[in-house]
């Protein structure tokens, strides 16, 4: 179905929650004392095949495998690729100086995938396998189920980057473009196989505040663009239209108060190859932005995928207040131009919980509800 011919179309980020007993032998296989593979292997499909049909049940236009067999979105990128044997770095906390109390609060919500080891050596692939294992699930689950697209998730070069630091390339450039040279055959491989490719590059946003907290704007706009450069190398070749991209600026509850407005980079983020740009749109910190696409233009094939709904919060949001939120997008951008989503993922980290579960199903059903009303007044 073309975009926008009769309705406005509604998807999501990527991650949704993971059944407790998923997450456990998760934990096993990651600590190393997983004695049974074939237990999780087969666990994984049946939780792939369910999370699909419950996205089709609530109506969902375009779904995906709400990557119920990775730990987190980017870090499980170390188990397929060499080169990441160096020590464990920790995670990159965002106010944790400035707001201990929060910080503290903040643990209760810790995953227990934290291993972030540093690149050491030469990246290469060397589980190729559950790539393909991903796919083959993803293909069996939509079996049957009724879904105007499907997609899936897939790091950027960038964000590989911002967590699993370099200690062995020359200079960050040579390491993201050395992630591009062998990423860009699981992106390939993930358009192959029929599906959307969704590339996450938080990078290019929340790194501002984390890694290049010590840059002018300026200098973080020259980085954000080599994070672009090599994002759209990796992906030449692949039709725009079977590409989007992801943005935020984090996917825990805090001030957000230092984030990089959406105005001061979103131009770089337009020079990225995929037709489209998923961002947040909902929370408190960046809701107000849908006003700067009354000055820029987007330029000819792109559409926007603004967050619709809060990702963080319990709240149900109200299927008018949804509703209110896509025509204000539509009446700026063009209602074929847009698709209603989701500000960032419900399950980002394995074992992270932010939102009970339930509820996360009951906020996609706002959503689709919405843009049903949304629809209504549009058309």
């Amino acid at each position: 179905m073309e975009r926008g011919t009769r309705r406005i179309l509604t998807t999501h980020t990527g991650s949704l929650p993971r059944p407790k007993e998923l997450i456990g032998l998760m934990i096993e296989e990651q600590a190393g004392r997983l004695r049974n593979r074939t237990a999780l292997d087969d666990l994984v499909r049946r939780c792939v095949a369910e999370v699909v049909k419950k996205q089709a049940d609530v109506g969902l236009d375009i779904i995906n495998d709400g990557e119920q067999g990775r730990v987190d979105y980017t870090v499980y990128i170390k188990d397929r690729l060499t080169g990441f044997e160096g020590e464990s770095l920790p995670p990159t906390a965002v106010g944790s100086q400035e707001f201990p109390e929060l910080a503290a609060l903040l643990t209760q919500f810790a995953s227990p995938f934290q291993t972030r080891p540093a690149c050491t050596g030469p990246v290469t692939w060397k589980d190729w396998p559950a790539v393909e294992a991903d796919l083959n699930n993803l293909k069996a689950a939509i079996q049957g189920i009724q879904a105007e697209e499907v997609f899936m998730t897939s790091p950027s070069p960038g964000q590989i980057a911002r967590f699993l630091r370099n200690r062995y390339y020359p200079n960050d450039e040579a390491y993201l473009y050395a992630l591009a040279d062998v990423m860009k055959r699981q992106y390939q491989a993930i358009v192959n196989a029929g599906f959307l490719l969704q590339l996450d590059c938080p990078d290019l946003t929340i790194s501002r505040t984390t890694i290049f907290a010590h840059l002018t704007l300026e200098e973080f706009r020259k980085v954000a663009e080599m994070h672009i450069e090599a994002l759209n190398y990796a992906v030449a070749g692949i039709p725009p239209e079977r590409l989007r991209m992801h943005i935020c600026w984090g996917s825990t509850t805090g001030p957000h108060h230092r984030d990089v407005p959406l105005k001061d980079i979103v131009d770089i983020l337009l020079k990225g190859g995929p037709a489209g740009l998923a961002f947040p749109g909902a929370n408190p910190r960046h809701e107000h932005e849908w006003k700067i696409w009354k000055e820029v233009k987007l330029p000819e094939g792109k559409f926007i995928i603004p967050g619709i709904i809060y990702s963080t919060s319990n709240f149900v949001g109200h299927q008018e207040l949804v509703a209110d939120r896509i025509v204000r997008y539509a009446n700026v951008v063009g209602r074929t131009n847009m698709i209603a989503g989701v500000d960032c993922g419900f399950g980002t980290f394995a074992g992270r919980v932010q939102v009970d579960s339930k509820i996360v199903w009951l906020k996609l059903q706002s959503l689709v509800e919405g843009a049903r009303l949304a629809s209504e007044t549009l058309w």
